[in-house]
């Protein structure tokens, strides 16, 4: 069953995109099931834009996405590489090299 986006989702959604309006997306006007994917492919309008949005989240909400990551719940698939270096990088910074190689491997099964 595909996941339904948390309050919890909805609210680091808003904190990411205030522009966010719903959780269907414009493009498939399907449910949104992920956060980042999101975030990097309808609203950041460029790279540079993407990490100002990654920026505004706390150490909390970083390991929250984090968790989700590692338990198969966040999608990192059709993130942007540009993108998922800066995250990785952001994770790197906050929750240690260790949490981002695992990251980094999932990525890495993701995008084969």
């Amino acid at each position: 069953m595909p996941r339904v986006l948390s309050e919890e989702d909805i609210r680091l959604l808003k904190i990411l995109a205030p522009e966010f309006s719903g959780e269907i997306c414009n493009g498939s006007g399907m449910p949104y099931r992920s956060i980042l994917p999101p975030i990097a492919h309808h609203y950041a309008t460029s790279t540079d834009d993407f990490k100002a949005r990654i920026n505004r989240l706390n150490s909390d909400e970083i390991q929250y996405l984090v968790d989700l990551i590692i338990t198969g719940k966040e999608s990192l698939h059709c993130l942007p590489l540009e993108c998922y270096d800066f995250f990785e990088g952001k994770v790197m910074e906050i929750l240690g090299k260790e949490v981002a190689s695992q990251l980094r491997r999932l990525y890495a099964i993701t995008c084969e």
